[in-house]
């Protein structure tokens, strides 16, 4: 099941599920409880704007969780899951702007990642329980100010919260066993990132589980699971976004995200 939620072009909202022949039958109630199907049906065409088809109350991301990442950042590979937090004010949506900011113009970059989304609260879950809290996957890029990241701030809160730098969608897709998916990002069309989500160094499960045992994970909860090797700092020459660029994260069984880069 694909959940969905959009503005049409008679600029109403709609939360629904998205049929494989590409019509959307819109729902009324709660995704996390009980909603139910209206006779009300759009294509895929009607679509004005994309929004996401849940509140998100936090973002936590993994960093370095594919080796080869690690290893191309010249990076120890991790004992446990390392953690970040993105801010709220960050999300972004299939078909919206990234915006490059002001303040760090100079060291944008891309990172294709798979992001779980939490169905149920979670807390002291073990990987065997996991399935069970998780509502569905989406699309996630988690853009990142290097210069911020790396040399100035020598952290990741500011460099990866910046407004507009957590694009995610275009829905959520409630069937899919994320074990074994090809990820890959394209910068303009060219592939920059391959690989498949067998090569996590913490699993999904595993993930889940750890971070149920520090913090409790609310509905709704974005989880970034980290992204693989040919992210743009680490490449020779480095590459970094400028205005008008085109990224699409593709994830096998669930779709493309695309944005467009602007300088404001």
């Amino acid at each position: 099941m694909r959940y969905i939620k959009f503005i049409s072009k008679e600029n109403q909202q709609h939360t629904g599920i998205l049929n494989s022949d590409s019509s959307i039958q819109t729902i009324e109630g709660d995704i996390f409880n009980e909603y139910e199907l209206t006779n009300k049906k759009f294509s895929i065409d009607d679509v004005k704007e994309y929004l996401f088809p849940v509140e998100v109350p936090n973002i936590i991301a993994l960093g370095l969780n594919y080796k080869a990442h690690a290893a191309e950042g010249e990076m120890d590979i991790p004992k446990a899951p390392l953690i970040f937090l993105k801010a709220t004010s960050s999300l972004n949506f299939h078909e919206k702007q990234i915006v490059i900011p002001k303040a760090a113009p100079s060291e944008v970059d891309f990172e294709a990642e798979l992001a779980i989304v939490i169905g149920k609260k979670a807390k002291d879950i073990t990987p065997e329980q996991v399935s069970e809290y998780i509502l569905g996957y989406t699309c996630a890029n988690d853009i990142s100010a290097r210069d911020c990241q790396l040399k100035i701030d020598q952290q990741w809160a500011r460099g990866k919260s910046f407004d507009t730098f957590c694009p995610v969608g275009p829905f959520i897709e409630t069937e899919l066993d994320p074990n074994d998916l090809r990820i890959q990002m394209f910068l303009n069309g060219e592939c920059m990132q391959d690989a498949r989500t067998k090569d996590l160094i913490f699993s999904v499960a595993s993930t889940v589980s750890y971070l149920s045992q520090n913090m409790t994970l609310l509905p709704g909860t974005l989880i970034l699971t980290g992204t693989p090797e040919g992210v743009g700092v680490c490449r020779e020459p480095q590459v970094f976004l400028k205005s008008g660029d085109k990224l699409e994260v593709k994830i096998e069984g669930i779709g493309s995200l695309k944005n467009k880069v602007v300088a404001l």
